[in-house]
């Protein structure tokens, strides 16, 4: 009867032991900032160079050495060398099912694809920002606790920012780029005229809620909610509003989108720096894509093109948080959706290997100085210590204050669902 009791309010024991565990978080200023690498890097040309390799899959680049002794990384990345310390590279990163274009693993931790609905729940896996969001909600009411900068990255839909899967609307990404911007200026709406909108608003929707049983609606007008809650605040705006910068922070950051090189692949810079604006205005996810990596031809090229690049700004944002003393709650992740072949083929380019890729983390209060598995002399199989996406996962919700193995999210049957497929925290790092 004592047990029965605790259910008063519609929660289960597990849920009230759940909600729990997860009440601490709202109060938090724990952050995630993902860097996606659409395409996938070459891990050998990055992480992983492999001068005993024959030269037909060594490459052009030589190691550097960094600040921690016994890690070196390519030539091309100087200022990450000299913050090795704050980093952890993950040299035997595995998990993609195959080889095809995909960001499904880099943004949910699972095994499969986005377009392959088979073994997923109705509405699919959400991302790990809609996670944050559901289990964290926003720090602040005024900024969006999920926050995609990712322009479209030519791949399936989560190569775009992370899908929020069957969390819903309300847990999806709020896109700021392009004419979202636009829409957080009240212009010559007060906001007395906006309250008025909404009422009617309301009253065109309570058909729709009454109608729909799928619980779509009640994700929308939460969704509504944050919406006008943004629009009569300014802070959101001001996040996004690099003007506010001084002009020292944004020239170490780099400046513009640097689409010069005829690819078309986005390199902005300034991303970067607006990712540590919103986790510090209050987001707890932010998601951002960085080049097009996927070169089958001129592969050194493409990294002679992109790494210098990455290197600036990836390095500014890290440097940046400790400075400012979020290193410990905002953790960087930075990844593709799998690695390159050894051999370089006919074009000067490296294929698709979903065997082994590589990866890079920081912050988070994780223990940083010091690399992550290993790689047999070729860099094409892992010879020590492989690392799933799913485990990186759980390290990350671990570092959130989440145990990834205790909490549940329910799908939109109402079946719950673990936030990863068994995987641990990593012992070597938390």
């Amino acid at each position: 009867m004592r047990i029965g009791a605790l259910g008063m309010g519609g929660l289960s024991l597990p849920g009230l032991l759940q909600a729990e565990q997860l009440s601490g978080l709202k109060n938090s200023k724990k952050a995630v900032i993902m860097i996606y690498m659409a395409g996938a890097p070459p891990h050998q040309d990055m992480y992983d160079l492999k001068m005993d390799a024959p030269k037909e899959m060594r490459g052009e680049f030589r190691p550097i050495p960094t600040n921690v002794p016994g890690i070196e990384i390519c030539e091309l990345m100087p200022r990450m060398a000299k913050i090795m310390d704050k980093c952890v590279p993950i040299r035997s990163l595995y998990g993609a099912p195959n080889g095809s274009h995909d960001s499904f693993m880099c943004y949910t931790g699972k095994v499969g694809s986005t377009l392959d609905t088979i073994g997923q729940p109705a509405g699919g896996w959400p991302s790990i920002g809609a996670v944050m969001s559901k289990l964290m909600g926003p720090t602040n009411p005024n900024v969006p606790p999920f926050v995609g900068l990712a322009p479209k990255a030519g791949h399936p839909p989560y190569g775009s920012s992370g899908l929020p899967g069957f969390l819903g609307f309300a847990n999806g990404p709020f896109k700021p780029s392009g004419p979202g911007q636009k829409d957080l200026q009240l212009e010559a709406l007060t906001a007395a005229r906006l309250d008025e909108r909404r009422g009617l608003l309301n009253a065109f929707d309570q058909f729709r809620r009454d109608a729909d049983a799928t619980g779509l609606m009640e994700g929308l007008d939460e969704f509504h909610e944050q919406a006008f809650g943004m629009l009569t605040s300014s802070e959101l705006a001001e996040a996004l509003n690099l003007e506010n910068e001084p002009p020292a922070v944004r020239e170490r950051y780099g400046k513009g989108d640097a689409r010069n090189f005829g690819d078309g692949a986005p390199r902005n810079l300034e991303h970067f720096l607006l990712a540590r604006r919103l986790v510090e205005a209050g987001a707890r996810c932010v998601t951002l894509n960085f080049g097009r990596w996927d070169f089958h031809s001129e592969n050194f090229s493409g990294m002679r093109s992109h790494a210098p690049l990455f290197d600036q700004g990836l390095s500014a944002l890290i440097e940046d948080l400790h400075e400012r003393g979020m290193a410990d709650d905002v953790l960087v992740v930075a990844w593709g959706e799998f690695g390159r072949t050894p051999m370089i083929n006919k074009d000067a380019g490296r294929d698709h290997w979903p065997r082994v890729g590589g990866g890079l983390l920081a912050g988070g209060g994780l223990r940083t100085g010091q690399v992550i598995g290993a790689t047999d002399r070729l860099g094409g199989e892992i010879a020590d210590r492989g690392v799933h996406f799913g485990e990186v996962f759980a390290t990350i919700y671990h570092q959130l204050g989440i145990n990834a193995n205790q909490v549940m999210v329910e799908d939109l049957s109402g079946r719950p669902h673990f936030l990863v497929d068994g995987y641990k925290p990593m012992r070597e790092l938390v």
